[in-house]
């Protein structure tokens, strides 16, 4: 299956973005991946960001689907998380979820929140970001065009990781992400390592006036006039980059995906693409026990 990439922001000659790989289920199917070589090489983390392919939900679920509250049977979702628990080697028990709802709430999470989200219930609400530095917990936010930004921090040993939609990036949610892991970690901007994960490109992203309006103040070729009057495209892509640069991450420790999410709705879950009937991507970070 092709990609379909944005090849005006990353040519062949860059250093590869995302890397695909493809392991086999125990009942002789494939499940595909992605990770991003740059957070690898950092050395201090487990992550992945998922595809459609690999999981047991059917129909418009099909097949690696993570959330239970649009409609799947609860023990395919389930069968689904124990399958990326194998690819991190850990258990369901240790993912801890967000409960998403396009803020830039940032919980801090330890060893008492394990399976929250998952395998028992949350007790909390509004939390669009997780952060902690216990290694082994397995961090969990969901996706279907909207950014995943992931952050790690090998120095101080902490890990974050944010859902940010067009409102999280009018809100700056990657500068509250690096915020957050300074005052609870020490983290230097500088030390931190961050992707900007698979999603939905400019090219498909039409918004109204009074969105665009939202970014009239990130730069240049951020929000470009659209295909009819009062419609624009906006690119939450370089949008998320601007604003961990001004944050002080440096631009040669982020990667910013070439991939999206509308463009391959056949490989990647997207709203867009599908009219809302669809499941959940999943990104996973953690840090190495």
């Amino acid at each position: 299956m092709m990609f379909i990439k944005r090849m005006d922001r990353h040519t062949e000659e860059t250093e590869e973005v995302l890397k695909r790989h493809c392991v086999r289920n125990e009942d002789g199917t494939d499940l595909e991946y992605l990770t991003f070589p740059l957070l690898e090489k950092t050395e201090a983390v487990r992550h992945l960001f998922s595809t459609r392919i690999g999981g047991v939900s059917e129909g418009e679920y099909a097949s690696m689907n993570f959330s239970i509250a649009r409609g799947d049977r609860e023990e395919a979702v389930l069968e689904n998380y124990k399958r990326i628990a194998g690819i991190l080697g850990c258990d369901i028990n240790d993912m801890v979820a967000s409960h998403q709802t396009h803020t830039t709430n940032i919980r801090r999470v330890t060893g008492a929140d394990r399976g929250k989200g998952i395998s028992r219930e949350r007790d909390y609400e509004n939390v669009d970001g997780l952060m902690t530095d216990e290694p082994g917990i397995v961090l969990v936010t969901y996706y279907a065009d909207c950014v995943p930004l992931y952050f790690v921090d090998p120095v101080h040993r902490a890990i974050g990781l944010a859902h940010s939609g067009w409102r999280g990036t009018a809100d700056r949610m990657g500068e509250c992400m690096v915020r957050a892991m300074q005052d609870a970690f020490g983290s230097r901007p500088e030390e931190l390592y961050a992707a900007i994960g698979p999603s939905i490109c400019r090219d498909c992203y039409e918004v109204s006036e009074d969105v665009a309006l939202r970014f009239a103040d990130m730069g240049e070729a951020v929000v470009l006039p659209g295909k009819a009057p009062g419609k624009y495209q906006l690119d939450l892509w370089l949008a998320n980059e601007r604003i961990l640069e001004q944050a002080g991450i440096p631009g040669k420790q982020i990667a910013v995906t070439d991939l999206c999410t509308c463009h391959n709705s056949e490989f990647l879950f997207s709203h867009r693409a599908s009219g809302g009937k669809r499941g959940n991507l999943g990104a996973f970070l953690m840090l190495k026990p």
